[in-house]
């Protein structure tokens, strides 16, 4: 007793005590599909609400062989991009009757090993992988033969694993014609980084669109392992010390995009009057009045639902085979972007 109140966990025979019938009729009633009166149903239901009643779920998921839990784990809750995409993901599970356990791996290897350890500790029926290295996929494969696994955001094409991701390589050819179109011609492309294949892709798509239209690609590659305001920041007001030998900048992501922003703002650069910036992502922010950052956009929804239909099929049949989704990126225009001014010499 602690401060005169039963502390322990109210339990089934708490239930069955309370309502006056057997532990095997309180177990029925809240199973799904067991035969139970229907008045007693409702009966031990009202006591279980009024008693505080929290079935054991991994005793349960230990019956029915299903937990109903998925885990998706992400790098960086702080990604704008992440979150929004887990936010779906998180409302179509429950649309199809799943909850989700929600983890943060802050871009460490090590974190995602003890991740999914923990995830299959927990019995989860599936899980949901944003990898933050190019070697994520080797350092968690020892847990792929015990617990369903889709990965998302990233391409893996070599690899006999399921994934989603969006066409990184034609985002950034996207990118690149429309700023030609508005008359560019010295476009810079800021925080290449090769730890994922989707920054690789992104890069390698950019420097195909460049030398295609006969324009030298131009890099400001990325010292920091995320891509943060911060780091887009940092980037941007070293590049802003230099002499401009650029029009346009396009972000390899709209986070990225807006520290961009804000060391031009604090410098009095005019965006787009001095240089045009485009982002990638197409994230909530973006969109915002004194933002209204022209991007190109991953379909976060889409992601979302067909990874988690892959995630659940694999889970329902129960079979080794494997399957690749590969989303289509879209322009965004809004008003980052303008027709070409000359750089300062």
């Amino acid at each position: 007793m602690i401060g005169g109140k039963d502390s322990r966990r109210v339990t089934i025979k708490d239930i069955a005590r309370e309502a006056g019938v057997s532990y095997a009729t309180v177990s029925r009633a809240l199973s799904e599909g067991k035969p139970v009166n229907e008045k007693t149903r409702q009966k031990i239901l009202e006591v279980c609400s009024r008693m505080g009643y929290t079935p054991n779920s991994v005793a349960r998921s230990m019956v029915m062989g299903q937990s109903q839990l998925l885990g998706v784990i992400i790098p960086s809750i702080d990604n704008p991009f992440m979150s929004e995409t887990a936010y779906h993901i998180e409302r179509y599970a429950r649309e199809q009757g799943y909850s989700i356990m929600l983890c943060n791996s802050s871009h460490s290897l090590d974190f995602e090993a003890q991740t999914f350890e923990l995830l299959v500790g927990r019995q989860v029926d599936g899980i949901l992988f944003f990898p933050s290295h190019r070697e994520s996929y080797r350092n968690i494969k020892r847990y792929l033969t015990q617990v369903p696994t889709v990965f998302v955001n990233e391409h893996l094409s070599d690899k006999p694993v399921s994934y989603v991701a969006t066409d990184n390589f034609q985002g950034t050819q996207l990118g690149v014609e429309y700023l030609l179109e508005l008359g560019h011609r010295e476009i810079l492309y800021l925080g290449r980084d090769s730890n994922t294949a989707t920054h690789e892709l992104r890069a390698k798509g950019f420097d195909h669109a460049c030398q295609k239209n006969g324009l030298t690609p131009l890099f400001w590659d990325s010292p920091f392992e995320d891509t943060t305001i911060e780091a887009g920041y940092e980037m941007a007001m070293e590049l802003f010390r230099k002499p401009r030998y650029y029009t346009a900048i396009m972000a390899s992501t709209d986070t990225l995009a807006l520290g961009v922003l804000q060391a031009a703002e604090e410098l009095g650069i005019a965006i787009p009057g001095d240089i045009s910036l485009l982002g990638f992502d197409n994230i909530r922010y973006a969109a915002l009045p004194k933002i209204n950052l022209s991007t190109i956009e991953q379909p976060k929804q889409a992601m979302a639902t067909v990874a988690m239909d892959m995630l659940l099929e694999t889970i329902a049949s129960d079979y080794e085979a494997y399957s690749h989704r590969i989303l289509i990126p879209t322009l965004v225009r809004r008003s980052s972007c303008g027709p070409v001014s000359q750089p300062e010499r």
